[in-house]
């Protein structure tokens, strides 16, 4: 763990006690820390879809993320649809899922404990992964939700993908590309940016799909409702390819096919103070400058 991180979640265990607050921590963390006087995440923290019972028998109020955006990705996978709100603390370089700024923790934990926030949902993608019969694989991707992106991914430096993607049944294209990003209005600004794809306000109902080099220049990036359900069937050279979910990453056969829509539960992010997409764009992205 980085240094700053360390000294932001120390700050905040000390803050936490000091207020006379409960704190849970991740197996990982206290491992890594040897903070064995805080407890942990029950054993079947991610077999439950609801809050399972911990040590202090009552129900988490939200959770603390504690350096960029990956790590902002890996604690919504663990809290899934357990209705936890989540508050996010840069300790990285460009956030826009972790917002809190490390010198702006003490006032920020203040409001947090006072109540002073709102919380904004986030719409996710669920995907499935299909065998060649057409039966749901489980179990293939550890949390098969992705809060920026699904993304397929060609394997090999020098094959082409053939993506056959049909939209509530019906084909949009057949795109021949490296690959094809999968987007939710939180992840347009993550790889879909940086392959050229367009930005979404994150309260915006829609899916965006962009292709990562695309053999034709006439496909471009297309935005869908986000109520729309999208089945893909890819062919390679090499008879496999890689999906990713927020960087949780799949190698694949052909044969397996995939059914992406968004998914039954929404991500609940904690906002305090006037942070703002637009702020985002205007700070971290140098909007029209």
């Amino acid at each position: 763990m980085k240094t700053n991180t360390l000294n932001e979640v120390n700050h905040i265990l000390e803050f936490m006690t000091d207020k006379g607050i409960n704190v849970l921590l991740s197996q990982e963390l206290r491992q890594e820390l040897n903070l064995r006087e805080y407890p942990g995440f029950p054993e079947d923290w991610n077999d439950n879809e609801k809050q399972p019972e911990n040590v202090y028998g009552e129900p988490i109020d939200f959770a603390l993320s504690v350096g960029g955006d990956g790590t902002f990705l890996t604690s919504a996978a663990s809290i899934g649809s357990k209705n936890i709100p989540i508050l996010g603390v840069n300790c990285g370089h460009l956030g826009f899922l972790a917002e809190v700024q490390s010198q702006d923790l003490d006032d920020i934990l203040q409001k947090l404990v006072a109540g002073e926030y709102t919380i904004e949902q986030r719409s996710l993608l669920s995907l499935a992964i299909l065998d060649k019969d057409n039966i749901v694989r489980e179990g293939l991707i550890m949390s098969p939700n992705a809060l920026n992106e699904i993304a397929i991914l060609k394997q090999g430096l020098t094959n082409m993908l053939t993506i056959e993607t049909r939209v509530n049944g019906e084909l949009l294209h057949t795109y021949h590309s490296d690959g094809l990003v999968i987007a939710t209005p939180t992840g347009s600004t993550a790889y879909n940016l940086s392959i050229g794809g367009p930005l979404l306000v994150p309260q915006s109902r829609g899916i965006i799909l962009t292709p990562i080099a695309p053999h034709s220049l006439t496909v471009r990036p297309i935005v869908m409702p986000d109520d729309w359900k999208f089945d893909i069937r890819v062919s390679s050279r090499y008879d496999a390819y890689t999906v990713s979910v927020d960087g949780r990453s799949q190698s694949l056969s052909t044969d397996m096919s995939l059914h992406i829509e968004r998914a039954p539960y929404t991500v609940k992010l904690v906002q305090i103070g006037d942070n703002s997409f637009l702020k985002s764009l205007r700070t971290k992205l140098n909007w029209g400058k």
